[in-house]
């Protein structure tokens, strides 16, 4: 039977990610330590785990409202306020998501006519482009550079704005590159959004992991809190990967829209999650204190490793991620990617996963352990000696 003429061409037009292709093959290398996925190494905190647990006993297995119990739609509220110096009405203002990557969804869907533009910064994380097109909208990458340590710049941006541009997504602190943008970067880019009446879907899952700088949310920056989207979450800060819990906060003119698409796409994230979530925003700050000090840690001894056997790096200051070059060896990413594989057993995920912007480059997670990540060095070193 011939499928494919059932099939939506939206769905044809999108491709399987990368990063899970490279992720299957390790499973394939007997022997393979693999730097590919974004997922902490750490479990979730006991004190979290145990929240939901109690949820359990408790019967709290119900539906909640479509935007999430209101006990934890406060407790973000506060924590926004808190942490970023915005303010939210958690009654009306905030929508608890099946992760982030459903709230990239829902925004898109809720935001995108058919043909509208989509700003996307590049490289970056891989499924605003396919959520844009399966919205029927056009996304539109903007190139970032290394030598601007692939912080996003007003005169580029201004380049691939058209009378189609609707939305720009603001990807900060940025996979796969760690790029943080600063308040002073922010307040840079304001002007330019204004000028064309954009909206911003700011996708900022990995706001607690940045490394000697102070992370700003775009929301923050003067006269932008009307235009923003916020989507944060809990899987990187609080190694909760699993449970499947973010939120979008954003003015009440969006979030009234943004929350029927919500509710009939999955009515409400999981009962014991929110109460997890309640808890680790009540005491989970030096849960992530602990994570992050690891995690820099790590960053340092793989960037410095990776300089000290020539391959070119800007310095992550953000997620888990960092993005050499590999240009000197001759090799594409893709290229690169599979023979680091299966002659050094070591995987990454080729920089053009993140779009064509990223060739050139591959992505090393250090979300792994210290003795991992000691051994993929070695690894690596000698694999670069045959270039």
């Amino acid at each position: 039977m011939d499928y494919q003429k059932y099939v939506a061409q939206r769905a044809k037009d999108i491709e399987i990610s990368t990063i899970r292709y490279f992720f299957n093959m390790v499973n394939e290398v007997e022997g393979a330590i693999s730097l590919c996925i974004g997922e902490p190494d750490f479990t979730t905190p006991e004190h979290i785990n145990q929240a939901a647990v109690e949820a359990l006993n408790q019967g709290h297995t119900f539906y909640t409202p479509n935007a999430g119990l209101l006990e934890l739609r406060e407790e973000i509220a506060k924590y926004l306020s808190r942490r970023h110096k915005v303010d939210y009405k958690p009654e009306s203002e905030i929508i608890v998501t099946i992760g982030a990557s459903q709230a990239i969804d829902v925004a898109i869907r809720t935001l995108i006519e058919p043909e509208d533009e989509v700003l996307i910064p590049q490289p970056s994380f891989v499924a605003y482009k396919p959520c844009t097109i399966l919205a029927g909208g056009k996304p539109v990458s903007v190139p970032t550079y290394q030598e601007d340590d692939f912080v996003l710049r007003p005169d580029v941006l201004e380049k691939y704005i058209s009378k189609k541009s609707k939305v720009l997504i603001l990807p900060y602190p940025n996979n796969p590159t760690g790029a943080v943008m600063t308040k002073e970067a922010y307040e840079k880019l304001a002007p330019v959004i204004k000028k064309h009446d954009l909206l911003v879907i700011a996708d900022e899952i990995y706001s607690e992991l940045t490394y000697g700088v102070d992370y700003m949310a775009f929301a923050g920056i003067s006269d932008m809190r009307e235009r923003t989207i916020t989507i944060n979450g809990f899987s990187k800060s609080y190694a909760m990967t699993g449970w499947r819990l973010g939120y979008i906060a954003a003015p009440e003119g969006l979030t009234k829209e943004m929350l029927k698409v919500h509710q009939y796409n999955v009515t409400c994230a999981a009962t014991m999650g929110q109460y997890a979530a309640i808890e680790a925003l009540r005491n989970g700050d030096e849960d992530i204190k602990r994570m992050r000090s690891e995690y820099d840690k790590r960053r340092k001894f793989l960037f410095e490793s990776l300089r000290e056997m020539g391959l070119e790096s800007f310095e992550p200051k953000g997620a888990f991620y960092v993005f050499p070059s590999i240009k000197k060896t001759g090799l594409s990413s893709e290229e690169f990617a599979k023979r680091l594989l299966h002659e050094a057993k070591v995987a990454a995920v080729p920089g053009n996963s993140f779009g064509e912007n990223g060739e050139g480059f591959v992505r090393m997670a250090y979300a792994t352990s210290m003795e991992n990540l000691e051994e993929a060095v070695k690894r690596i070193g000698n694999f670069i000696k045959k270039f």
